[in-house]
């Protein structure tokens, strides 16, 4: 069998998983070089949000995108900076939750010689890097109250001063921005700033999760089992049903990024040409597919929220002793419907 081809056993009755493995080269929308590079599905959902891409790209109108950890929003934010008349300048990134506060905005706005110790020397930020760009933050919910009226200005007047400088310069950058918390709620619990949050959704894009789009399930494996496959130099032509059906069942909260976790592992697991799914790759931890599990974890969350006084994140908080990222516990705790403020 040629190894650029993945087969799968076919169920006895024809069912659309069969139809969706046969027509996967006709779905997958696009490759390395495409403007959709990655984006692989036919659900409704996808389309509907690709659809917004397409219609948004060619404006210079800012982006909001929302959706759970793991949804591929930035995916979906460089395919609006490859649709965009953009596309030939450059799409630069920053993760808004993973920059400490106090680097914040050297990181973003740049910094003179001198503006503070050990700032030897001149340094462009992102946005300086990203002019005639885009920009996309990253989870933007996480971006620290005092911060956010530079924000504000930025998206006002296209204005901006490097830390240390008394120069204002002009910059012309189309904003993208994604998050999985609930802006207006944070709105309402003054962790948010309102003007800021209208002038980031002009135009909202929400990602569904994996689980509202489970037709893309055996697209997304194939793709995984494909890519993993190539890098290890292994040929696996099978994808038994019964596997497939097993990962079409789950809740997946940790959505696509999960999904590919647990196919890169069952690719390094594998011998042979039959992808197996060895006990144990599905972790319990991520099994939310019954009442009774979520029933479980949910009182897991709050006990721990309950010893950590409603903190997530920190050395100290739930996500640490969790063992999982604050912006997956978050996820979690609004699907789970838990009040992680009654715990303060």
């Amino acid at each position: 069998m040629n190894s650029n081809v993945l087969a799968y056993s076919q169920p006895r009755e024809a069912s659309p998983l069969a139809l969706n493995l046969r027509t996967f080269s006709e779905v997958n929308y696009g490759d390395d070089q495409s403007a959709f590079a990655g984006i692989v599905g036919q659900s409704s959902g996808l389309r509907n949000v690709l659809q917004l891409v397409e219609t948004v790209a060619a404006t210079n109108a800012t982006v909001l995108l929302l959706g759970e950890t793991g949804t591929g929003k930035e995916l979906i934010a460089r395919a609006i900076h490859e649709r965009s008349p953009r596309r030939k300048q450059s799409f630069v990134t920053c993760n808004c939750a993973a920059i400490p506060s106090s680097l914040f905005e050297c990181e973003i706005f740049g910094h003179e010689r001198g503006a503070f110790t050990g700032a030897h020397v001149q340094r462009a930020g992102r946005l300086e890097l990203a002019d005639r760009g885009t920009l996309f933050l990253d989870e933007v919910g996480d971006l620290p109250l005092e911060l956010q009226p530079k924000l504000l200005r930025l998206l006002q007047e296209r204005t901006y001063e490097r830390v240390g400088s008394a120069r204002t310069r002009n910059v012309d950058v189309r904003l993208v921005a994604a998050t999985n918390r609930s802006l207006e709620e944070m709105m309402s619990e003054n962790q948010f700033r309102s003007d800021l949050y209208f002038r980031l959704s002009v135009f909202p894009i929400r990602v569904p999760p994996l689980r509202d789009r489970r037709q893309d399930i055996p697209l997304l494996v194939h793709h995984f089992t494909k890519k993993y496959s190539r890098q290890m130099g292994k040929q696996i032509d099978i994808v038994p049903d019964a596997i497939l059906h097993e990962l079409m069942s789950r809740y997946w909260p940790g959505n696509i990024r999960e999904l590919q976790n647990v196919i890169e592992r069952s690719v390094i697991l594998t011998e042979g040409d039959v992808l197996r799914l060895e006990p144990g790759t599905l972790v319990p931890a991520i099994q939310e597919s019954t009442p009774t599990t979520a029933c479980g974890q949910k009182e897991e969350i709050e006990a721990v929220l309950r010893e950590t006084r409603g903190r997530i994140s920190g050395q100290d908080g739930a996500a640490v002793r969790l063992g999982l990222p604050a912006s997956t516990l978050e996820s979690r705790i609004r699907t789970l419907k838990i009040n992680k403020h009654q715990f303060r």
